[in-house]
């Protein structure tokens, strides 16, 4: 991971209300496996339009995602675990969460990377802010190495990836590792999550915070960019 560029609080811009943006990864910054229903029916050889729930996208046609953001008994993994099991029933195989995530994303692309994602990122580090991701699932769901593969990371100056501890979003032990690893207090971090349970345990721990829709990336990116006053040019 690259050195941060921004540190040490004492040189921080004192007009400035943060030093480090944290964003989450999956659906922040790597498209959603949601936005990727259209791949996997064709993969799996399924007729279009077999994989009708749209998470994020459109709450209403998704039971389970909504019992998952409202903290019904369903936790991010658990929502995973049973969607590649409903996959797998419709394909006729057995499909557990790992063969999906494989599936949709091995080898990983250049285009599994938002473009907004990039050029935000790219912007923040050359305004001079730190960059990092906390994220709960990486290695969980895609395995050790299969991040070496995402030229984006490289961008990263830290990594915090809660597989390694099993303390996950939105626990507060999540976040208070992630601010001892960024090397800043917690009310100078922009933390940037799709999971509104996990923006709720990032206030919680004094982060500022933007809750980025799914639905529409662009206009989350946006107010990213807005917060730390960068200038970006990003897709219609």
């Amino acid at each position: 991971m690259n050195q941060p560029t921004t540190s040490d609080p004492d040189q921080a811009d004192p007009g400035r209300h943060h030093d480090v943006l944290l964003l989450d990864f999956g659906g922040v910054c790597l498209v959603s496996p949601i936005e990727l229903h259209t791949k996997t029916e064709r993969l799996l050889g399924l007729e279009p339009g077999t994989l009708d729930w749209l998470g994020p996208i459109d709450p209403d046609s998704d039971e389970l995602w909504r019992r998952m953001v409202a903290g019904d008994g369903v936790n991010e993994r658990e929502y995973w675990h049973q969607r590649a099991a409903d996959i797998g029933r419709a394909a006729g195989r057995p499909l557990d969460l790992r063969q999906y995530m494989n599936l949709i994303y091995d080898p990983p692309t250049p285009d599994m990377i938002r473009p907004g994602a990039t050029a935000v990122v790219n912007a923040a580090r050359e305004a001079g802010y730190g960059v990092s991701v906390l994220t709960n699932d990486l290695t969980a769901f895609h395995g050790p190495e299969w991040a070496d593969g995402i030229e984006f990371l490289k961008l990263i100056d830290h990594l915090v990836d809660c597989s390694d501890t099993g303390v996950l979003k939105p626990d507060p032990g999540a976040y208070a590792w992630a601010v001892e690893q960024v090397g800043v207090a917690a009310d100078r971090i922009l933390f940037v999550d799709d999971q509104p349970l996990n923006i709720d345990g990032a206030v919680d721990a004094g982060l500022a915070t933007v809750w980025f829709d799914i639905a529409d990336p662009v206009a989350s990116w946006r107010e990213v960019a807005g917060l730390l006053d960068l200038t970006v040019d990003l897709p219609a």
